[in-house]
């Protein structure tokens, strides 16, 4: 073996969106981290080009959203047609319930250099391109990676390592974890260009038995089109330019605009049986593989990355951090799952396989359209499933006041600070447990000596009032909840109680106001203490 075995707390493999977002987040807890990627260098190519609110909040939390927010087109929507091109749903969602727009639209490979720019931010982190993973064994407290790069084979070991490697991934294979789930495999064209005549601001989603399609926005007057390819047309047909422009005379006003890349993909609905192996991770597409109606594939390894972060950190420095490290899986394999479900549900809306059920689809649309609540569930997006964990780093109750939002990541409203500030909830938290006091007085709710206990485990205090009351000065900072997200259920029960909050700002437990020390406990189960913080 050529050259000195490096050393490292976390290694992750895959420079992807995944890997990029979990560096980025180990890096802001200084964590050492080691990072590779067998390319040279991150995406060139568009691949996904959807990025929803839950992860822009992610990446809020990694320091990243005013960057990211430059490279996007924010707050698009959906609109449905037939196959004559009438209209017959709209989704125009304009709820900022986590702080952002529900669904932005973007450029990969200007987003994955966002993010490797960013690393250079923290010193604990290292990424190594052009590097590939030969293998791997595992310890009992470390693993150790065969990787080889420019200047040859060279050992890599980790206190835990997570296998953000993709589809394909090299890792999971090595771990012989199945992929497990439907048997879904549709080939789709994808055409982007460089340019576009369709002014539409929104995704235009055609819902035609002969042929599916769809249109989507980006940022600086890009658009791409997918066509639902057919039974006998091939693939090398198919990434023919006069094939791809005969289809888009068929959808649009593009036929001849220039085209930056035409390319057939195959998507699928798989989901790993495991997540976990020993002290190695499985992320991102690595974990699951989902198809892109719902817009969710990459999203869905952002959320894992979000989770996974915290956690690594902590184990770090706890004493038996299996239960912790072992909700990884418990928490985002069922939300995954539900995210593919969407994604297939939505592809049948897309792909009708007969004209009856094409008319029958849009009758049904057209007649929620008659009765508000029910379009404004389509309009907002209250069909896309909630992030909420039933199993994993939470304590639920089965009944009671606020026992609905256990388990659920928090609203981000604009708040109010004591000296008038406008800012969003989360930039007032720091990066670790909160107790959240949401009440009309929540400066009288605890004693010093409570304060002390739960700072004195890694926690913090943090008061909200609900927007009709205004902030005081107290031994802790007190908002006020703006938007008035906390005054809607299942939050507006939380009155009067005590919200313990995850780093990654799900509720974990709740307590009324009276019995603030019942959290102490939970507390203890989601940190190392506070001398990791």
């Amino acid at each position: 073996m050529q050259g000195t075995a490096l050393d490292t707390d976390i290694l992750v493999i895959g420079a992807g969106p995944t890997g990029l977002l979990l560096t980025n987040l180990l890096g802001s807890m200084g964590i050492k981290t080691i990072l590779i990627e067998r390319n040279e260098t991150t995406v060139q190519e568009p691949r996904a080009v959807s990025i929803d609110d839950e992860s822009m909040r992610a990446l809020q939390a990694a320091g990243l959203p005013d960057e990211v927010a430059t490279i996007t087109a924010k707050g698009y929507g959906s609109l449905y047609r037939g196959p004559s091109g009438r209209q017959f749903a709209e989704v125009k969602p304009f709820v900022k319930e986590y702080g952002f727009d529900k669904r932005n639209a973007f450029e990969q490979p200007e987003f994955e250099a966002v993010m490797r720019k960013a690393l250079g931010r923290h010193a604990s982190v290292e990424a190594r391109f052009g590097i590939t993973l030969d293998g791997f064994e595992q310890g009992e407290d470390r693993v150790t990676a065969e990787v080889t790069g420019p200047d040859g084979p060279q050992a890599v070991t980790a206190r835990y390592m997570v296998a953000a490697d993709g589809g394909r991934s090299q890792a999971r294979k090595a771990l012989e974890i199945q992929l497990e789930g439907s048997t879904f495999e549709e080939p789709w064209l994808i055409v982007d260009l460089e340019t576009t005549k369709n002014r539409c601001f929104h995704t235009e989603v055609f819902c035609a038995p002969k042929r599916s399609a769809i249109t989507l926005p980006g940022p600086g007057g890009i658009r791409r089109y997918e066509f639902k390819l057919n039974p006998g047309e091939t693939l090398e047909e198919a990434e023919e330019e006069a094939f791809g422009r005969k289809l888009l005379a068929e959808t649009g006003p593009d036929e001849n605009e220039p085209i930056r890349r035409q390319k057939v993909y195959t998507f699928h609905a798989r989901i790993a049986s495991k997540w976990r192996v020993g002290r190695v991770f499985l992320a991102g597409d690595a974990a699951h593989l989902t198809p892109p109606f719902a817009g969710q594939g990459m999203n869905s390894g952002l959320r894992d990355a979000h989770n996974l972060a915290w956690k690594l950190a902590e184990a770090l420095d706890m004493a038996n951090p299996e239960a912790l490290l072992d909700s990884y899986e418990k928490e985002r394999k069922p939300h995954a799952w539900s995210m593919i479900e969407l994604a297939l549900k939505m592809g049948k809306v897309m792909m009708p396989d007969s004209a009856l059920r094409g008319f029958m689809t849009r009758t049904g649309f057209r007649l929620l359209g008659l009765y508000g609540p029910a379009r404004d569930y389509v309009a907002q997006m209250k069909y896309k499933p909630k992030p909420k964990f039933s199993d994993g780093m939470i304590r639920p109750v089965a009944s009671g006041a606020g026992a609905g939002a256990v388990g659920r990541m928090i609203p981000q409203p604009l708040v109010n600070t004591l000296s008038r500030e406008e800012r969003l909830l989360d930039s007032c938290l720091p990066d670790r447990p909160v107790v959240l006091l949401f009440d009309e007085a929540p400066d009288s709710a605890m004693d010093a000596a409570l304060i002390e206990q739960v700072r004195s485990t890694g926690a913090e205090v943090i008061g909200l009032t609900p927007e009709w009351t205004n902030p005081v000065a107290a031994t802790f900072p007190i908002l006020r909840d703006r938007s008035r997200f906390f005054s809607q259920q299942p939050f507006r029960d939380c009155l009067g109680h005590a919200l313990l909050l995850r780093r990654d700002r799900y509720v974990a437990a709740i307590e009324p106001v009276g019995n603030i020390a019942g959290l102490l406990p939970v507390i203890q189960s989601l940190t190392a203490g506070a001398t990791q913080n």
